[in-house]
């Protein structure tokens, strides 16, 4: 007879621990670049962050915005782009960019030894990227090709499909860029666009590593003082309030799965109120533990993976929820939806789940400002929407006050179902008779 096999008791919880304050130094130099430094020593890093307003209400922004953003480090007036790369590289360092349309964000890391070297070529590149013709045409092309892979996909289809219906004209509609779009940039307008809005005044530059406040203020104030202008001023269009209708079905012909896409306008992180939605959004979607995924993934087995989440714009934020089922199964999982946010909307969550969800907010804080990489990017991304890392810090303490009522209230105005916009790509063939018999369905092509 085998021994019984001894039974082991998984430990509480301990409590979080009171995160460390944490000491940011703020300057705004003389060209209107602001630099926030603060020192995290341990590794011989420092992690960068510059982001440029970059937000415009053009049409063609997009796909400019996109080619600028792939080429800005493709050569200057000093170096070509392999040149650039390899003095890049030499210091350490590591240097790449994005964009969106709210910023232009260079990122990047580089020795602590290095640091004064390294923001030279960062100014550089800012002040005197030259676009020339080839590498703007050979990086057009990648995008379209990018694009047309994109866009193969259920849920960049849904995702554009949710953002349509939630913003319309709106430039945060148009994330990705059209084909037609692309194919008209060319590098007289990629560096118009750099002339307009690539400039230091209304910028911030974030520096998280081993140095000192002093010798990182003294190393931008160098490097960055020949990088002189104002930005173009860029008449930011409203957001529009979310408005509930009819769910859109994007008909994809022969999928085996469905995309399903629900969106709203949410608080900012400035309102009293966000800890409480925060802690609502991680119970109902937000972790693996969550209802929604326990329903719809672990009982019945209709997706792999159920996602809740806020998304936090320059003009707003947003809860967006997505799943991906298979096809069959697509009505009866939006019923499931449908179901998990009316039970949050209407009753009370549990202290159980309360706790438990503050625990993981509380932890996944941590965890995101625990390298230099993550704060860094934590810091400029607060930055942008007007707090500091004294958030960071304050925010936990927030987080443990916050009650089951509290919860509650907020849930029953963020995730009524007659609040959000549906969107679901699929075989219409199959799934709209099923859909339309919960509501209202509009159907449409791809």
């Amino acid at each position: 007879m085998s021994p019984a096999i001894p039974t082991r008791v998984v430990p509480e919880l301990t409590a979080p621990r009171r995160p460390s304050k944490l000491t940011t130094d703020t300057r705004t130099l003389d060209n209107g670049l602001r630099v926030v430094t603060l020192r995290q020593p341990g590794i011989p890093l420092v992690e960068l962050r510059l982001r440029i307003p970059f937000f415009s209400s053009a049409s063609a922004h997009p796909a400019i915005a996109s080619v600028l953003s792939d080429t800005i480090l493709t050569g200057t007036e000093r170096h070509d782009r392999a040149g650039l790369a390899v003095a890049i590289q030499s210091l350490g360092g590591d240097l790449h960019a994005s964009v969106d349309a709210d910023r232009l964000v260079l990122s990047g890391n580089v020795l602590a030894s290095n640091l004064g070297a390294f923001l030279a070529l960062v100014a550089e590149t800012l002040a005197t990227a030259t676009y020339v013709k080839h590498e703007v045409d050979a990086e057009a092309q990648r995008l379209i090709e990018h694009l047309k892979i994109a866009r193969s996909r259920a849920g960049i289809v849904a995702a554009e499909a949710l953002a349509k219906q939630m913003w319309g004209d709106h430039p945060y509609a148009r994330e990705l860029p059209t084909i037609t779009d692309v194919e008209a940039v060319t590098a007289a307008k990629v560096r118009s666009l750099s002339r307009s809005l690539v400039q230091p005044s209304g910028a911030t530059l974030v520096l998280v590593g081993d140095v000192t406040a002093k010798r990182a203020m003294g190393a931008a104030e160098k490097a960055f003082a020949f990088w002189q202008g104002k930005a173009k001023k860029s008449k930011a269009v409203l957001l529009p309030h979310t408005q509930p209708g009819a769910l859109r079905l994007v008909d994809r012909p022969g999928s085996v799965q469905s995309s399903i896409r629900l969106g709203r306008s949410a608080l900012v992180r400035t309102d009293e109120r966000y800890p409480a939605l925060q802690l609502a959004n991680l119970i109902f979607g937000g972790y693996f533990s969550s209802r929604w995924n326990e329903n719809i993934r672990e009982d019945k087995g209709y997706t792999y993976g159920s996602h809740s989440r806020l998304e936090h714009n320059q003009l707003g934020s947003t809860l967006v929820l997505d799943a991906d089922v298979a096809t069959e199964v697509t009505a009866a999982a939006l019923l499931e939806t449908t179901y998990e946010l009316g039970k949050i909307a209407s009753l009370p969550v549990t202290a159980a789940e309360l706790d438990s969800a503050r625990q993981y907010a509380i932890g996944t804080l941590a965890l995101s400002t625990a390298t230099q990489a993550g704060l860094a990017s934590t810091l400029s991304g607060l930055l942008a929407q007007g707090l500091d890392a004294q958030w960071l810090t304050e925010h936990p303490e927030r987080l443990k006050k916050v009650t089951v009522d509290q919860v509650h209230d907020v849930a029953a105005e963020y995730f009524a179902p007659s609040t959000f916009v549906p969107v679901v790509v699929g075989d219409a063939d199959t799934i709209a008779a099923p859909l339309a018999r919960l509501g209202a369905v509009t159907t449409s092509e791809s």
